[in-house]
């Protein structure tokens, strides 16, 4: 295994080449899709995917708003409803773990394409479900589709962007979780009384499967993909010229100038001594953000309600941390294409501990909680949208998706973890401040993990052709 601040480890991992060319210069992918401004197809990619992301968002917060109806259909406890309340968030982890090194073997765009169809036919089965328990299996099954679209969706836009301003439109795409999940809550707020909460789950379903058609014709398969995968050079051409709007030659073949790894055993390589620092402080920083984040979305409105407000409140104060949150991620992503990525990170997750510790001081009265609020769903998931456009960046192509989808699924059981703390926080009898104080330790965490990462800047990601 190479090294990564050795300069004789750096080499071309790909190199795909035209027969018959005598004396032309390959064309360097990266370098050739940075050199040249946003194209309309490259914008079309980052919308393709913002939809995706955007359904991601309607999918995790969708069973929050039926659970009323279904609980009420099938004369079911709460309590017992956890079963499927939890299915989907596991399925995600999974899928997302699963999801990369396919990816990295077979492409993303294929593995992409088989993961929407899987997300849109299990949420419209979900539907016709009978009973807690195959309503968990479809939820289960349905996360696991969605997990796998996303770690291709991110990787794929980041290899077709230019790199000067890839973590601000990588920001931007994730900004469609958070309209998803405020725009499924109004679609079912129409639906319900007058078509059941059956007929959310099949328009949730519907949405992905519409949209399959456009993903299969509009979205290329990632150029330095294909480069490493050895593929045609008149093909890759092809798929570079529709991209970037211009003529690209095959004469002189492709290339993808970066470190060389195995492609064997991504996950193995993610792990070895070269990456194993990148790695692990990823995986601990979206893992300690997502803790935080389910904290916050999941029992603040309990916590602000049990200190006396009326439940309008609750809500709408809670609200404030997902818009706060949208507006950090574009901050977040404009800055790290300015600065050191790694500080931005650190520092904004820094900022959103600070932001707790004062909520757990000023109480739910306070006057400026709501603000406070705001300012730390700023910070946090303006951080943790960040982490999304930093990962990428980190890895090599052949294990790219590798490395996003494993951040990605270990970050899920963050996500799962934060949702189960809260209600065991609060059977202790912990109270609003308490339980705010000690979500500031994640957030801290997960600063530290940021500030400690050490991926190789692009110049080492550089080398001479072999």
């Amino acid at each position: 295994m190479s090294t990564m601040n050795s300069p004789a480890a750096l080499s071309i991992i790909g190199n795909a080449t035209a027969s018959g060319a005598v004396g032309a210069q390959p064309v360097d992918v990266r370098e050739f899709i940075n050199g040249r401004p946003m194209t309309a197809t490259q914008w079309l990619i980052l919308m393709l995917c913002f939809l995706l992301v955007m359904a991601d968002g309607m999918d995790v917060a969708i069973m929050g708003f039926l659970v009323p109806a279904i609980t009420h259909e099938w004369h079911v406890a709460r309590s017992l409803f956890g079963l499927v309340m939890g299915a989907a968030p596991v399925g995600l982890a999974v899928g997302a773990m699963l999801a990369g090194p396919p990816a990295d073997r077979y492409g993303r765009k294929r593995v992409l394409l088989v993961s929407v169809m899987m997300f849109g036919f299990f949420s419209v089965i979900s539907a016709f479900a009978t009973g807690v328990t195959s309503l968990a299996l479809m939820r289960f099954l349905t996360g696991l589709g969605l997990g796998a679209s996303m770690p291709c969706t991110t990787t794929l836009l980041s290899e077709y962007v230019p790199e000067r301003m890839r973590s601000l439109l990588i920001t931007c795409m994730f900004t469609g979780f958070n309209l998803g999940s405020a725009l499924i809550g109004f679609i079912a707020a129409a639906v319900i009384p007058a078509h059941g909460w059956r007929a959310v789950l099949v328009i949730g379903g519907l949405i992905p499967l519409i949209l399959l058609p456009f993903y299969g014709r509009w979205l290329p398969e990632s150029a330095r993909f294909m480069v490493v995968r050895g593929e045609d050079a008149a093909k890759i051409a092809k798929i570079l010229g529709r991209v970037c709007h211009t003529k690209v030659s095959a004469a002189g073949g492709f290339i993808v100038r970066e470190t060389h790894v195995s492609t064997r055993k991504p996950i193995n390589t993610l792990v070895s001594s070269n990456f194993l620092q990148c790695t692990l402080t990823l995986w601990l920083a979206y893992f300690m953000g997502l803790v935080t984040i389910y904290l916050v979305n999941g029992w603040m409105p309990t916590l602000i309600t049990d200190a006396g407000l009326s439940i309008a409140h609750a809500a709408n104060t809670t609200a404030l941390f997902q818009i706060g949150g949208t507006v950090g991620a574009i901050v977040v992503g404009f800055a790290m294409d300015r600065f050191v990525p790694q500080r931005v990170i650190g520092l904004a997750y820094l900022g959103g501990a600070l932001s707790i510790v004062l909520l757990a001081y000023l109480g739910a009265l306070s006057g400026i909680f709501a603000m406070v609020v705001t300012l730390a769903g700023f910070c946090i998931s303006g951080a943790q949208t960040g982490l999304n456009a930093y990962a990428p960046g980190c890895y090599p192509t052949p294990v790219r998706a590798t490395g996003v989808s494993w951040m990605l699924g270990v970050g899920r059981f963050g996500s799962i973890l934060g949702s189960l703390i809260g209600g065991i926080l609060l059977s202790l009898g912990w109270g609003l401040s308490t339980i705010l104080g000690a979500l500031a330790v994640p957030a801290v965490i997960a600063a530290i993990a940021s500030f400690r990462n050490r991926a190789p800047s692009a110049s080492l990601m550089q080398g001479a052709r072999i």
